[in-house]
């Protein structure tokens, strides 16, 4: 038998003890893996405002502080209204104590813009999708008066779409339009019984 055919026989020079029988592997260096990780990375969305339907015909704004009236304004009437009618509307609500409240009000422009959001979606009182949160009752109108008053031209107030998220300067007597109503939740210090209790001692 020849030395070429001898399988215990080495090339001159390798020393036998540092032969590898395993399979070579493609090593991947940290680098590599970084890489991939950057890659997965995925873009989260800004958190959507945290409504919480309080079971009294209210839904809270926990971020915003802001207490609104879980429908509107075409549930009471079944039509539009003015923008003198939506503030008759927070007086009527205001003088019956309406969840036990007498404070509401017509919102801002951006209090108004906050319920808006493209991810949400309900229904407004001719079917077409508005983009409001689903705890919101379905059947209202599409869009609200804000108080916000155009300067110089009085006879105008601004009215905020919850169909396509813009706002318009309208005339007071449009009869087309309608108004969700807001509150502002005032958070209290908590204070212990003892402390409230010695606030009733006069000095």
């Amino acid at each position: 038998m020849s030395e070429d055919d001898n399988p215990s026989t080495f090339d001159e020079g390798v020393d036998p003890e540092l032969v590898d029988d395993e399979p070579e592997t493609e090593w991947i260096g940290e680098e590599e893996w970084g890489d991939e990780e950057e890659e997965d990375v995925a873009v989260v969305e800004e958190e959507l405002p945290n409504f919480v339907d309080n079971g009294d015909g209210t839904i809270s704004d926990t971020r915003s502080n802001l207490m609104w009236k879980k429908d509107d304004s075409y549930e009471e009437f079944k039509y539009g209204i003015t923008w003198f009618e939506a503030h008759d509307y927070c007086e009527m609500l205001n003088d019956k104590k309406f969840a036990g409240y007498d404070d509401w009000r017509l919102a801002g422009i951006e209090e108004s813009k906050s319920l808006f959001s493209f991810t949400q979606a309900n229904s407004d009182k001719d079917g077409a999708e508005i983009h409001i949160s689903d705890l919101f009752e379905t059947g209202g109108g599409h869009n609200t008066w804000t108080y916000e008053e155009k300067p110089d031209y009085q006879q105008y107030a601004q009215k905020f779409s919850y169909v396509t998220g813009n706002d318009v300067w309208e005339h007071k007597d449009n009869e087309y339009s309608h108004c969700r109503v807001t509150r502002d939740v005032v958070q209290d210090e908590w204070e212990p019984e003892w402390r409230k209790d010695t606030k009733t001692f006069e000095r």
